[in-house]
């Protein structure tokens, strides 16, 4: 039998490892854009065209590389940063593995231009498939440029897995924020299809903030700044009102190298605990300054994991400056030793316990259950409680006919679920006469066998959900054309997600059109709109739509309609006429499935005449 193990040939060995460092068009421009501020640049060009697939292009003007470095450079750990062990343990570099070029070279087709100052000329390379094909003097500036043409060409199995342009940009912007946060001392610009996404010029840390999240953090931002033997830590967090539902504006550095960490994340949240709601997250754009022998940034290909040598005082760190700062700035939260408001409106806090109610409570079949001695073998079958076996019995679930449960909104007792037999049975149908709001918030609808208590945000949102389900899918809503357009400016990560849901939203009524520099021009709006709004419209859209992207399980579609249907729906609290709750209603009770929202909250709960009777003992 011959020997079968044989060693790999180098270029298909480099293809392997490629797989680890370079995943996507954003992991080449991560390990780019690292190089050229390793070089000293103090100014950084990205430019990209098809989302990286067909181009990638930093240009920097550091401090280049020689006719041999460069040709060295594109060798498999190849590194200036490590000459032996002890230097893997004091890195301060961004980059030190030596795999970066090497791994970019065996997956796309590169050209490197490099001149150092002292040199008069300076080299051009040019490698595929980790093969040197031309080398040769080229006059230039000092610095660098490496250009990487058709990534995975020669992997197209790789490449067929890549997402949509929208989304590979969306990854390329979120890497180019966190190198540009880092260095706010560097002039970064980034160019998409030769249009221009960001335009960051050299200055302070807030104003790179400002420039990179938006101008809403202007004044919103708190300085955290504490200064201690072991570590520093320095930066920004957002006041509690900039709280958002989705996690997007949160940065962590360590050492002005971007992280990911659920534990600092943990104690962020924890600074903030009573300010802000608890499915909310605060703004902040932190780094920590450590001795790099106290951490361990090698643990990951892509160094965005890191250990620490102890977490425990970094956790408290973070904790304490966090407080401190929100301390200072009169932003901690009081003591509060006031009842909440909506339990001090309850009839059993405001009202005297009356002689006559302590005497109807005490008569009662459930008081004397449990207040007379040995009395537990005496619970009455026809007592308040429910049979405990009913607690067992799993309820049948409706579906809303894409196969996903809509739910019974966990209808309470003496309360039922009629929706099967409503469109069957016109007796069961509420009218929409003599219809009653309470508390601006629920609607009361009499049916011949008891009424419907209608929670009218829950009932406009499922009535919204099928409209833009219905218009997606080929009835377009009818658009209101503005009079005076208006303009809509997001930051660069927004813009690119309202860009890829243009399409959809056309259907829904909205008229967008870019404007170039991550600006919108509102031509027209869906009617129910009110004109002055459309930029909460859809700025709320977009966080909302944010918020459901983590749920895997929908569509980019479906997550867009249950947005709208939620942003637009009429808010608990909105005072309504009669003939809106009249169409409120009338609408809901003609939806396919009236009884629950899209995500399975109850539109409207039931309560029975014969029920109502016997709670007034008839």
């Amino acid at each position: 039998m011959p020997d079968i193990i044989q060693l790999l040939p180098d270029n298909i060995a480099n293809q392997i490892a490629a797989g680890e460092v370079i995943q996507r068009p954003a992991s080449a421009v991560k390990e780019l854009l690292e190089n050229a501020v390793d070089a000293g640049a103090t100014e950084i060009n990205l430019i990209v065209n098809d989302a990286g697939k067909a181009l990638i292009q930093v240009i920097d003007n550091g401090k280049g590389m020689s006719e041999t470095d460069a040709r060295m450079a594109f060798e498999r750990h190849a590194t200036s940063k490590i000459k032996n062990i002890e230097d893997l343990f004091k890195i301060k570099t961004m980059g030190f593995r030596g795999e970066a070029l090497a791994s970019i070279a065996a997956v796309a087709q590169v050209e490197l231009k490099s001149k150092r100052e002292e040199d008069e000329t300076g080299v051009f390379i040019e490698i595929e498939n980790s093969q040197v094909i031309k080398q040769e003097p080229i006059a230039m500036q000092t610095g660098t440029s490496i250009a990487m043409k058709n990534l995975f060409f020669n992997v197209p199995a790789r490449r067929n897995f890549l997402k949509s342009n929208a989304a590979e940009l969306r990854h390329i912007v979120d890497e180019f924020i966190r190198v540009a946060m880092s260095f706010p001392e560097i002039f970064f610009s980034f160019s998409s299809n030769g249009q221009q996404v960001f335009h960051l010029e050299k200055g302070s840390m807030k104003q790179r903030i400002v420039q990179i999240l938006g101008n809403s953090y202007a004044a919103k931002l708190v300085p955290v700044q504490e200064q201690t033997d072991y570590m520093n830590i320095y930066g920004f967090v957002g006041k509690p009102e900039t709280a958002k539902k989705t996690r997007g504006d949160q940065y962590f550095f360590v050492n002005n190298r971007f992280i990911k960490s659920a534990y600092l994340n943990h104690a962020v949240m924890n600074a903030f605990n009573e300010m802000i709601a608890k499915d909310s997250f605060p703004m902040y754009t932190l780094f920590i300054d450590l001795d790099p022998a106290q951490l361990d940034i090698n643990v990951h290909p892509t160094k965005q994991e890191i250990k620490f040598e102890d977490e425990k005082i970094v956790y408290a760190f973070v904790q304490s400056a966090i407080k401190h700062a929100l301390a200072q700035f009169s932003i901690s939260p009081t003591l509060d030793f006031e009842l909440d408001a909506s339990i001090q409106s309850l009839d059993a806090v405001s009202k005297p316990f009356t002689d006559d109610k302590k005497s109807s409570a005490s008569s009662s079949s459930l008081y004397n259950t449990f207040t007379k001695k040995h009395q537990s073998h005496f619970i009455e079958s026809k007592s308040e409680l429910k049979h405990w076996k009913d607690f067992y019995e799993p309820k049948e679930k409706l579906t809303d006919g894409r196969g996903s449960s809509a739910g019974s909104g966990g209808l309470a007792e003496g309360q039922s679920d009629p929706i099967q037999q409503l469109h069957t049975n016109n007796e069961q149908r509420p009218t929409t006469d003599n219809l009653l709001q309470l508390h601006n918030s629920f609607i009361v609808v009499q049916t011949n066998r008891g009424y419907y208590l209608v929670h009218q945000q829950n009932a406009h949102e499922r009535i919204l959900y099928e409209r833009f389900a219905l218009a997606v899918e080929g009835k377009p809503i009818a658009t209101q054309q503005s009079l005076f357009p208006a303009t809509i400016e997001l930051n660069a990560a927004d813009a690119v997600l309202l860009k890829e849901l243009l399409p959809d939203m056309n259907h829904l009524g909205y008229q967008l059109e870019p404007f170039g520099n991550n600006t919108f021009v509102i031509q027209g709006t869906p009617a129910d709109v009110s004109q002055g709004n459309e930029k909460i419209a859809i700025e709320k859209m977009l966080e909302q739509y944010k918020h459901f992207s983590s749920d895997l399980k929908y569509s980019k579609r479906e997550k867009l309609l249950r947005s709208l249907a939620l942003q637009q729906s009429v808010k608990v609290g909105t005072s309504l006429t009669d003939k809106e709750m009249k169409v409120l209603i009338e609408d809901l009770f003609n939806c396919a499935i009236p009884n629950s929202t899209a995500n399975g909250k109850p539109t409207y709960l039931e309560f029975k005449k014969d029920e109502l009777d016997k709670l007034f003992g008839r």
